[in-house]
């Protein structure tokens, strides 16, 4: 079990604060020879597997490292097009590594924004009056929680679907806010979170929540 990462939105919707806590690897590297049996395409400055599932390579991973070195987007480490690189029989046999690309700080920013509108949408088409919103996403890798206070920040754990106690955690940052970051004289409200006890506080609750542990009082 385990806790992936936290997203504090703000009642605009802004990201005001981001923490990756734990990223499951699911990088694939194989050797490959001339023709490619994987379909690639550029994908938002990225290289992507289009068509063709493989010994773990799926379809939307994208090409992170060729040959031991990194892949800048659709550029090899050498600077040439990956594509180009790929469809020249003289680099082969070659050594690709797919995976799951990292989120760029713009990407969390436009995600946080989207989940804050699909909040309010949820809120409209609930049959029932004075809706909440969604207060969980499920899939069959993981759970998303939130949590809006009734100044509408809003806190979001991304999660194991296994992992317990994510109700009592998400107060308990809630809590951690209110302690280190509102109390914060010079923290200014709907602005980034920007404090180091804050941090470490939060960190420590995730840890004490991966692990099952209660949160007594004083905790």
């Amino acid at each position: 079990m385990a806790i992936f990462s936290v997203y504090v939105v703000n009642k605009a919707g802004g990201l005001i604060y981001q923490l990756d806590h734990y990223a499951p690897r699911a990088d694939t590297e194989k050797t490959f020879s001339f023709p490619l049996d994987l379909v690639l395409r550029p994908h938002d400055e990225r290289v992507v597997v289009a068509f063709g599932q493989r010994d773990g390579i799926r379809v939307g991973h994208a090409v992170l490292a060729i040959n031991g070195a990194e892949v800048n987007g659709r550029f090899t480490a050498d600077g040439k097009d990956v594509l180009e690189f790929l469809a020249n029989p003289a680099n082969y046999p070659v050594s690709i590594r797919f995976g799951r690309h990292r989120l760029t700080s713009n990407e969390k920013l436009m995600l946080a924004s989207m989940f804050h509108s699909l909040f309010a949408i949820g809120s409209q088409l609930s049959p029932e009056v004075g809706s909440s919103g969604i207060e969980m996403l499920e899939t069959d890798t993981f759970k998303l929680h939130c949590f809006q206070t009734l100044t509408g920040i809003k806190f979001m754990v991304l999660a194991d679907p296994r992992q317990t106690g994510i109700d009592a955690l998400l107060r308990k940052i809630y809590e951690i806010y209110s302690d280190f970051a509102l109390k914060n004289p010079f923290y200014s409200l709907e602005m980034p979170i920007r404090c180091e006890l804050f941090d470490q506080n939060l960190k420590l609750a995730l840890e004490v929540a991966e692990k099952a542990g209660p949160f007594g009082p004083g905790s």
